[in-house]
């Protein structure tokens, strides 16, 4: 009798008991930093709602920060690929060797210091080169945080003589191998360990983004934090924005139309630039908590741009080694970005 009262009622208002509801989908999104960083309060949640309101409402899509729904952040890639999670935020650096072709993007002063703009280049250079690598997942988008900022404790690093026998949180094979070549001790680490490896004194600090400084408590153990001069990135990182493919695939074809229409370039350059938009909230409170804020002088910059050209050699030499063309690639990088520089 429940039963059919509850069919007559469907029927009074017009609703079907089965096609509409069967392509209702829900998408369980995770990822390993606060819901309050730049990338999920500028690109992760925005692009959740868009998504929400231009299906009208038939995909719901539920964001879980700090890997609530299990697993680590290096093994995001596996829990999307495996069903575990619907989709997510990848950094593929967190797996070396994993993707090696992807780090081309993250070699020293690769990129420009606009997150938007290195994450257009990003986005095109995926499309050319990693859709294979990529080929167990459905790639939304991929793209590039802005400039990363040595932050440590006691005063800033002004010259490459400073970085001996600093310990130095990295978050990728480029990057750690950039401050190994300017005498410090590089230590690698995903994001959310950065704070208590601080605290207990198991480095002297790292390399990471303006924006993630707030939620890391960077103004708190921390004193002081160091960008190069010039308009290219001391280092950057390269994410990918993306969900499982068979989920994707399953989805119909109407509700697939949405999840492409906020993808690509637009996607890519719109979670570029909300680390732009972090990056000066980040800054100006690290300036507001009164922590010493420095710039390299040009000449030491250059000092650096030679040991990062060292780093991109070796690099080249090590993909040449594993059967790729490692120049080719940093040359189609190269272009990538500049051909998205001269766009802006």
């Amino acid at each position: 009798m429940h039963l059919m009262k509850s069919a007559a009622l469907m029927a009074a208002l017009g609703l079907s008991a089965t096609p509409a509801l069967a392509q209702d989908v829900t998408l369980r999104f995770q990822h390993f930093v606060s819901p309050a960083s730049a990338n999920p309060t500028y690109f992760m949640q925005p692009w959740a709602d868009a998504v929400e309101e231009q299906s009208g409402g038939r995909i719901q899509v539920e964001l879980y920060p700090f890997m609530q729904l299990g697993g680590s952040a290096p093994n995001q890639f596996d829990l999307i690929r495996d069903g575990a999670i619907d989709g997510g935020w990848v950094i593929p650096g967190y797996q070396p060797n994993r993707f090696p072709e992807a780090e081309a993007m993250e070699l020293p002063f690769m990129t420009t210091k606009s997150g938007e703009e290195a994450s257009a280049a990003a986005w095109q250079f995926t499309q050319e080169h990693l859709m294979d690598d990529f080929a167990d997942v459905h790639v939304i988008a991929a793209h590039m945080h802005g400039p990363g900022i040595v932050h440590k404790r006691g005063a800033a690093v002004q010259t490459v003589e400073d970085f001996a026998g600093l310990k130095l949180r990295g978050p990728s094979r480029p990057a750690t191998l950039l401050l190994e070549e300017l005498g410090a001790t590089p230590i690698g680490m995903p994001v959310p360990q950065f704070p208590e490896a601080l605290s207990r004194g198991v480095v002297d600090g790292g390399v990471i983004t303006w924006e993630m400084s707030p939620s890391l408590k960077l103004d708190e153990l921390t004193d002081s934090h160091t960008d190069v001069a010039g308009d290219q990135a001391l280092y950057n990182l390269y994410f990918i924005w993306a969900m499982n493919k068979d989920v994707y695939e399953g989805m119909p074809a109407d509700l697939r139309a949405v999840i492409d229409a906020n993808s690509g370039m637009m996607a890519s350059k719109w979670a570029g630039r909300a680390h732009d938009t972090g990056d000066v909230v980040g800054r100006d409170l690290m300036a507001a908590g009164g922590n010493q804020i420095a710039v390299m002088s040009q000449e030491e910059t250059a000092r650096i741009k030679a040991l990062g050209q060292d780093v991109t050699e070796a690099w080249i030499a090590d993909m040449d080694a594993k059967g790729y063309d490692g120049a080719a690639l940093v040359a189609r990088a190269q272009a990538a970005v500049t051909e998205h520089r001269m766009q802006e």
